[in-house]
């Protein structure tokens, strides 16, 4: 091995040990596997690759159940009230409304006429159509019963640009509050609150 070369001495070390074993190997070996590689591939005849088998996909773990019965019956109890008829004469302009659930104690409504419950939240459905108002109070009435907010206040108006139709927003507020089993009492609001052009919700808790 030449000093002068710089390589690592290991390096150096290992090619000095092949070239030693190619000089050490007769020209003869060569030929003799290329012989043997010949008479094995003539043994064997032809050889066809193996397909690759198929690997099965891992198994996905099962989704969450769906309660999907329920969601056809919320879809129809929508569908429903979205064709409601509404009748403009069941409500008089001016009229106060009210509602107490079956089984719920009369002072209960008592106390809401009187203002005893603190509204915590509200919505206002004038400039609405029909269809825009019964999507906007279902989805208030679930966003308050979700953040803990059960005495709320619709503002429906007096109907007093109707003319013929009657107050319109206001049959609507009224049948549809009536129909949610979460609705534990509903009253014309107060003269301050908006009489009865407004309506005081309270709702069930979660």
């Amino acid at each position: 091995m030449s000093r002068g070369d710089a390589r690592p001495w290991s390096a150096r070390v290992r090619d000095a040990m092949r070239r030693h074993a190619d000089e050490a190997r007769s020209p003869g070996e060569d030929a003799v596997a290329d012989d043997d590689a010949r008479l094995f591939r003539e043994a064997i005849g032809d050889v066809r690759r193996l397909e690759e088998p198929a690997v099965a996909e891992p198994t996905r773990p099962r989704p969450a159940p769906e309660p999907l019965q329920a969601e056809r019956d919320e879809a129809s109890v929508r569908g429903e009230l979205l064709t409601h008829a509404i009748d403009p004469g069941a409500i008089e302009l001016g009229e106060a409304i009210s509602y107490l659930k079956p089984g719920q104690p009369a002072n209960l409504l008592q106390k809401l006429r009187r203002g005893q419950f603190s509204v915590r939240a509200e919505i206002d459905l004038h400039e609405m159509s029909v269809a825009v108002a019964r999507e906007a109070i279902r989805e208030f009435l679930d966003d308050c019963r979700r953040h803990d907010e059960l005495c709320v206040r619709i503002v429906h108006g007096k109907g007093l640009r109707s003319k013929a139709h009657g107050p319109v927003l206001k049959q609507l507020t009224d049948t549809l509050l009536r129909r949610r089993a979460d609705v534990l009492a509903f009253t014309s609001a107060r003269p301050a609150q908006g009489g009865t052009g407004a309506v005081i919700v309270l709702l069930q808790g979660l």
